[in-house]
């Protein structure tokens, strides 16, 4: 693991990692914020997973986070949305909602996406195991959080793993990616054309399948360009209220799809982790 910046912050330290990736097979980014400790101390951890077009940076840089995290004690993981590099597949047609900068948290399984685009194996297995090894880190606790299209990655990485994750926020999820535009062209492209193979990856699918977690926390905007055509949540409200599931989704008047929004709800969201963390 190669540190490619460390700042101090807030009563912490803001780190910038590199390592090479056994599931990418290629090198992947990712950042950490750890707050001042006892020697000897594990940390609970919040994995936070991006939205379409960022990378590890954007949250790092604007999510606002690190005070919630001093003053709680939580160790902050960023991951990047998607393999990168030379020789890694893009979209032909260039859309911004597929390839580079938009790998949807999924194990590819077409060509020729298949060879690097294994995000879900590198989110749930080899990036935890890192994190684990070379941090400060309490991996029996941890939770997961994200914005977008990382909102769908944390609804749906969190409901596979509910022994793993004790709480699942999301800011602006894209909730059913079988019912949105976004979720039709990038499932298709990774997963192949049988849509039963895409509800492994889709939040309302796995809450209708049986899935189930203690609590999740969805805020939206209201002024969010996306919400009707993409988002939708109401399709997760209506699959947790037929099943049963615990979901407290605020609709925040006025509110974009930027970090502007994400910013502005960012500490109540690491409290009402810090909550369930333990």
């Amino acid at each position: 693991m190669e540190i490619v910046s460390s700042n101090r912050s807030h009563g912490g330290v803001q780190g910038v990692y590199r390592h090479a990736s056994a599931a990418t097979g290629t090198e992947m980014t990712f950042s950490v914020f750890v707050p001042d400790h006892a020697e000897g101390a594990k940390l609970p951890v919040v994995w936070y997973l991006s939205g379409l077009t960022c990378t590890h940076a954007n949250v790092t840089e604007k999510g606002e986070f690190r005070a919630a995290c001093a003053e709680h004690g939580l160790i902050f993981v960023a991951p990047d949305t998607s393999p990168r590099g030379e020789g890694v597949a893009d979209d032909a047609e260039g859309a911004y909602y597929f390839g580079l900068g938009a790998g949807f948290y999924v194990n590819a399984t077409e060509a020729p996406f298949a060879q690097h685009y294994q995000m879900r194996r590198y989110i749930e297995e080899e990036l935890p195991a890192l994190i684990g090894a070379e941090f400060p880190a309490d991996m029996a606790r941890q939770s997961i959080m994200g914005h977008s299209m990382g909102g769908h990655g944390a609804l749906t990485i969190g409901l596979r793993n509910a022994d793993r994750f004790r709480a699942i926020s999301a800011f602006s999820p894209i909730v059913s990616p079988l019912n949105c535009p976004w979720g039709e062209k990038a499932l298709t492209g990774y997963i192949g054309a049988d849509k039963a193979a895409w509800r492994d990856y889709d939040a309302c699918a796995l809450i209708e399948d049986g899935a189930r977690v203690p609590d999740i926390l969805v805020d939206q905007g209201t002024a969010d360009n996306f919400l009707e055509g993409q988002l939708k949540p109401d399709l997760l409200e209506a699959a947790c209220a037929d099943a049963g599931q615990s979901l407290t989704l605020r609709m925040q008047e006025g509110y974009d799809h930027s970090y502007y929004f994400i910013s502005t709800f960012m500490a109540e969201h690491l409290a009402w982790h810090k909550a369930r963390l333990g």
